[in-house]
């Protein structure tokens, strides 16, 4: 059985907080470490975290080429390459450790444990999680009605045919959504998802290892602090 997702949740938003407030390297790099060690803690496989996590190393890449070019000294030198790698580091070290609570979390017990301990209404969680549920679905309607035009030869040639063909696939695919969400909508209420009163065949609990967690990430990031304190590489947001 997995922590509950807010406790799960807690210590990303405090590393990821402890790491807004500060341009320290050190800070970030032990960040990112502790965020990786999480991985197999929490059942997470390596491969879908790489397949997952890439896309954000690529945004840390493109930030450190960013604020390395950017830099209006001339020339390129080691400052301006420090600069873009603390960036990158930093947006890693805010975003990772989010990253990975959110794979070792299901979206059902996320918004059970959002509705029963932070009272959230039900209609906007369940609704939210429901609508989640229904992207694939828009994509494969997308992709039927591209099939059928090609099948009846209607496809567009030229610029402005193209632009109109698009436009009118689109609102088919708004008209088809909003009725689908009108249905949905009804079917949640009348299941009885309006109200806190609804009885939940998993109810969201919270043990003693979910105190541990979030305590967990309350003592990383003070010691995280303490070792760059210690070291005087403290950095924090806003000094010279």
């Amino acid at each position: 059985m997995k922590p509950n997702p807010l406790a799960l949740l807690a210590p990303a938003l405090i590393l990821g907080v402890l790491n807004a407030l500060t341009l320290d390297v050190q800070t970030h790099l032990l960040s990112i470490g502790a965020a990786v060690i999480c991985v197999p803690l929490l059942h997470v496989p390596a491969r879908r975290f790489i397949r997952t996590a890439w896309p954000l190393v690529v945004a840390a890449a493109t930030l450190l080429l960013v604020n390395a070019l950017a830099d209006p000294a001339p020339g390129l030198g080691w400052a301006d390459f420090g600069t873009g790698v603390t960036t990158a580091l930093r947006l890693l070290a805010i975003a990772l450790p989010g990253l990975v609570a959110f794979m070792a979390i299901e979206p059902v017990s996320l918004v059970d444990a959002l509705v029963r301990f932070l009272r959230v209404p039900p209609r906007f969680g369940y609704g939210a999680l429901a609508a989640m549920r229904l992207i694939p679905s828009l994509t494969d309607d997308l992709r039927t009605r591209r099939l059928a035009l090609r099948a009846r030869g209607a496809t567009p040639h030229g610029v402005s045919a193209r632009i109109t063909g698009s436009v009118q696939v689109l609102l088919g695919l708004l008209v088809t959504a909003i009725r689908r969400a009108t249905r949905l909508a009804t079917a949640l209420d009348a299941r009885g998802f309006d109200t806190l009163r609804r009885a939940t065949a998993r109810p969201s609990i919270w043990t003693i290892r979910d105190t541990t967690w979030c305590l967990s990430g309350l003592i990383a990031s003070a010691l995280i602090m303490a070792i760059t304190v210690t070291s005087g590489s403290w950095h924090s947001l806003g000094t010279g």
